[in-house]
């Protein structure tokens, strides 16, 4: 076919990022998670770490000129207060939680990062601190943050991390060869699936994307849609009801993405509770595994290794 014949507005395939190839959720291997579940749920527990007076941040109101008082302290409200609160509603509940953290919590509030290694609650990478993106930085730079990171992580929680969550989701061309290169096993960086999938790089070791919500997840419902509290646990609940039904047919992850200084308000946490106690009643059931984002990877890194191909 030559260029005169081709449909008008053709040019050919689009770029592509070349990390993993289409596959419907319909044509996918059937397997059950842990006790016979098929929903594998996790709360992904952001704690985080600002700059004052420079970078980047959630904001409650308007941004004022720095140093921005407004929003910088209304941030260290969920370390100081809103973290704890959260913690205690997931003692009473018994829920593990993966902890996303910024290593400038070490030099910040270590002891907030020892109550959830206290827990036994999974450590995740994410950063040093939200006030900055790595997705614009140099190869050298990007890989000097991976090492150092999981190195710190490393000793607090006495083992090196599995996973990475960049900090707002920043990648460059390169990040998932470089968390291959420097032994993270999983990223939470892509929200494209339902499920578990294995992402190319230029090494030899599995690297597995784990599903992270951009939806179930308060800071763009609740911040950036200006949704209610109760609407936000609504979502929860609904979620949970739906992916049940879907589950009965085939495995599925469902991740809750909170940030205390949003959730861990007063207000909000009485409708988290409200929701959380829903997905605990499923939990009772056996209808779902409430787990962390890194025993999903190993348990699905499990099945890949028995049953090679089934996951390409």
């Amino acid at each position: 076919m030559t260029d005169q014949n081709l449909p008008i507005g053709y040019a050919g395939a689009l770029p592509d990022h070349g990390r993993y190839d289409y596959r419907p959720i319909t044509r996918r291997p059937d397997y059950r998670w842990p006790g016979g579940a098929g929903l594998a749920v996790y709360l992904g527990f952001n704690l985080e770490w600002f700059a004052f007076g420079e970078g980047l941040g959630a904001g409650i109101g308007p941004g004022s000129p720095q140093p921005d008082v407004l929003n910088h302290s209304w941030r260290d409200y969920g370390n100081r207060v809103g973290a704890w609160r959260c913690i205690e509603l997931f003692d009473q509940l018994g829920l593990p939680a993966g902890a996303l953290v910024n290593t400038a919590l070490l030099d910040h509030c270590p002891e907030l990062v020892a109550a959830v290694v206290a827990r036994g609650d999974e450590l995740i990478g994410h950063g040093h601190t939200n006030a900055e993106r790595q997705g614009q930085w140099s190869e050298e730079r990007e890989r000097e943050l991976l090492q150092r990171c999981r190195a710190r992580l490393a000793k607090v929680a006495g083992h090196a991390p599995a996973g990475w969550l960049s900090p707002w989701i920043s990648e460059s061309r390169h990040t998932p060869d470089l968390l291959a290169e420097t032994g993270y096993h999983y990223t939470l960086n892509w929200c494209h699936d339902d499920q578990p999938l294995p992402m190319r790089h230029r090494g030899d070791q599995r690297l597995w994307s784990v599903p992270y919500p951009q939806e179930l997840n308060d800071i763009p419902m609740i911040m950036g849609r200006q949704l209610d509290a109760k609407d936000f646990a609504q979502m929860i609940v609904d979620n949970t009801d739906e992916m049940l039904d879907q589950a009965r047919h085939q495995p599925l992850v469902m991740g809750v993405a909170l940030h205390p200084y949003i959730v861990g308000q007063p207000y909000r946490l009485r409708h988290l509770r409200r929701a959380l106690q829903h997905l605990c009643a499923a939990r009772d059931r056996g209808e779902v595994w409430f787990t962390t984002p890194g025993a999903i990877c190993a348990h699905v890194d499990a099945l890949a290794q028995a049953t090679p191909g089934a996951f390409a």
